[in-house]
């Protein structure tokens, strides 16, 4: 083998060990990105010289046409179940007589019972050979080709010399961020929504084409061995854990070793019932295994169970019940929600009577009525879903989207493309008017640095604040009055709204909080128009001309100015005082980098990141936040990182602060002075 090129794979295949296993990354992701590169070049070039464990060999196979079943070895078994703790101690009871000894003397390993799919990985003297699933516990399918993909299943293990033969057992799982990843692509792509983690992980394994498999967060994490031929000998199950992690796996962090009284089974469960809505991916119980290996051995099995582990269930979280009613619920930012109402039902340690709907394309999805029975799922602290409907009902009604807000009477819409219904009624609609409040005050809007969240909740609860312009009329009695309040708090609040009213006019449009017209875009349209007056007064078309404003966030801003409660809205918070500077209505400022895409990263010594921001935008340049071929420049200052060697890699254009304040100095100077 090249020597240069095998320095290269055990290269990336350590990082990916360090980045998918160890969760500590050593180089930052331009430069393995770089070594990718660099070893996909020399292969193309060299395709014989292609080793196994390369880092490439992982995607890119070929679609299987069918699954080729797998003979296993050693018996896949599967566990026996325990749905309390009097069960879990008894089936340890037992063993323990079987064994003659007190249960008390069993040395016992808890592993969290991963929520997944089983699989067996398969090592020729330490090379990846192939995966297989369970099956039916003898005979599994041959799913090499997709667990191949899965970044923290190496593909050379880490041991010189490796075993001969090495058959690692564990489940294969998606995380609940990947999980929600998928399901939000499948939804905006109109392809299936899976019901849970486990069945992404096992229909993602199941997949005949391995690309598809690759793009999705499927990880592994072993529970034991099946065939074995090696020099390293193990006397405890936690031993081959320990093992398995050193040759290159991830070890599941939340493994103890108890001994086997009462309390200890009793206190392990408690503990990991609390930590499981804060783990990464999900867990449906713990898993409880006698420790000592020659322990193990000497009760063997039962039919397909071994006699020395036992799964202990966590309570079900899924349930069916009754589709009574669908009331929907306003947001903050007027977003229509449907919440089902449910025959109450116990699950997940509590009775349901709500679940959230999502939305209307939901609703669809499912094929869901009014009388259906449907199953529900609840995690934790989440609010319930509905997630099927199990068995139609006799008498079905249809959910109808509301033509008209529930709160405030406005009529509801829905933007063409997109899954949400809102209202229209803007500032009018109260269940929106603290989050707008809030909004209008935050530190990118109007910084109103006083009035913070629980004080602007305070205020509109008791109908002192019912609209952004109502902050103008506040009074020191107003807050002073309020508990955790003075005299000192309300003047400082009252300082912080008067110093507020210098503004600018993009600020001013970001703040009113119009659907679709975030930062860029409300600079962009102040910066197009000048004045407030031109912005009212502007139509559809004359909208289309301001630069990256499509036809819906040109209707969004026609709609809230020609609304008569929003002008008067507006007319009082003008009245109050709060004011920006005129703009020239023909700037004489040159825009010389229209059409331009730039970058800033680093720190610059000279000038603050936000001046060269604000003076590129004024030259008609688009500041984007992360480099691609399309970027025209980067301006790079000291200390910059992965942004700079993405350009440099890409050849896109760098320049450093001294070469950017000679080309624009004599229009930095116009442009602060303006």
């Amino acid at each position: 083998m090249n020597p240069a090129y095998a320095e290269l794979v055990a290269k990336i295949n350590r990082w990916d060990h360090e980045y998918y296993v160890l969760d500590n990354p050593s180089v930052p992701d331009a430069d393995y990105d770089l070594a990718f590169r660099k070893l996909l070049e020399f292969e193309a070039e060299n395709p014989r010289l292609i080793t196994p464990e390369s880092p490439s060999q992982r995607v890119g196979a070929k679609p299987i046409e069918d699954y080729v079943k797998v003979e296993h070895k050693v018996r896949m078994l599967s566990l026996a179940n325990a749905f309390s703790i009097e069960e879990t101690y008894a089936f340890f009871e037992k063993a323990a007589r079987e064994l003659d000894l007190d249960v008390s003397a069993l040395a016992i390993f808890s592993e969290p019972k991963l929520d997944g799919l089983a699989v067996a990985i398969h090592y020729d003297d330490g090379i990846f050979s192939y995966a297989a699933t369970r099956g039916d516990g003898q005979v599994g399918e041959d799913v090499s080709h997709n667990i191949k993909t899965i970044k923290s299943v190496p593909i050379k293990l880490a041991i010189d010399p490796p075993p001969k033969k090495l058959e690692v057992r564990g489940e294969v799982f998606m995380t609940k961020a990947g999980f929600e990843k998928l399901n939000q692509a499948a939804q905006k792509n109109d392809s299936k929504v899976f019901v849970n983690p486990r069945n992404a992980a096992a229909g993602t394994v199941r997949q005949m084409d391995p690309k598809i498999a690759a793009e999705r967060d499927l990880q592994f994490i072993p529970y034991g061995i099946g065939e074995y031929d090696g020099e390293r000998q193990f006397t405890l199950h936690s031993e081959i854990i320990d093992y398995l992690n050193d040759i290159g796996f991830r070890k599941n962090v939340n493994c103890q070793a108890f001994s086997g009284d009462f309390k200890h089974f009793e206190c392990n469960y408690q503990v990991m019932e609390h930590l499981r809505e804060q783990l990464p991916m999900e867990i449906d119980g713990i898993v409880y295994k006698i420790d000592v290996l020659e322990l193990q051995n000497t009760l063997g099995f039962i039919a397909r169970s071994p006699k020395w582990a036992v799964a202990r269930k966590f309570p079900a979280q899924n349930a069916s019940t009754r589709l009574l009613d669908v009331d929907f619920q306003v947001g903050r930012t007027g977003v229509l929600t449907p919440v089902a109402r449910l025959e109450p039902v116990f699950v997940g340690g509590v009775t349901v009577s709500n679940a959230t709907l999502h939305n209307m394309d939901e609703i669809e999805r499912l094929a869901l009525e009014i009388g259906d029975s449907v199953e529900i799922q609840r995690a934790g602290d989440v609010i319930p879903k509905v997630v099927r409907v199990v068995e139609r009902g006799n008498e079905r009604h249809a959910i109808e989207m509301p033509e008209y807000c529930p709160v405030c009477g406005s009529s509801v819409e829905r933007t063409p493309g997109q899954s949400a219904f809102r209202c229209t009624g803007g500032l009018i609609c109260a269940a929106q008017g603290a989050e707008r409040i809030r909004h209008y005050a935050s530190r990118k809007c109007m910084n109103i640095t006083n009035l913070g969240t629980r004080l602007i909740e305070v205020l509109y609860e008791r109908g002192t604040l019912k609209n952004i312009a109502d902050i103008y009329d506040l009074k020191a009695s107003d807050i002073a009055s309020l508990e955790g309040q003075g005299e000192k708090s309300a003047l400082n609040v009252l300082d912080s709204i008067e110093i507020s009213k210098s503004t600018k006019l993009g600020t001013f449009l970001a703040a009113l909080g119009i659907h679709e017209v975030g930062e860029e875009g409300a600079k962009n349209v102040a910066n197009y128009f000048k004045t407030l007056d031109a912005i009212q007064a502007a139509s559809f078309d004359d909208l289309l001309k301001v630069p990256d404003v499509g036809p819906v966030t040109a209707q969004h801003l026609v709609d809230f100015f020609k609304d008569a409660y929003n002008k008067g809205i507006l007319e009082k918070i003008i009245a109050a005082g709060v004011n920006w500077p005129e703009q020239p209505a023909n700037p004489e400022q040159p825009q010389m980098l229209s059409g331009q895409t730039w970058v800033l990263t680093g720190t610059l010594e000279r000038m603050t990141r936000q001046e060269a921001k604000a003076l590129l935008e004024s030259l008609g340049a688009k500041v984007a936040g992360s480099v691609s071929k399309n970027t025209d420049c980067v301006l790079a200052g000291v200390d910059a990182g992965s942004k700079l060697a993405k350009a440099e890699a890409l050849g896109v254009e760098v320049i450093d602060e001294a070469t950017f304040l000679t080309r624009f100095n004599p229009l930095l100077e116009t442009h602060q002075d303006g």
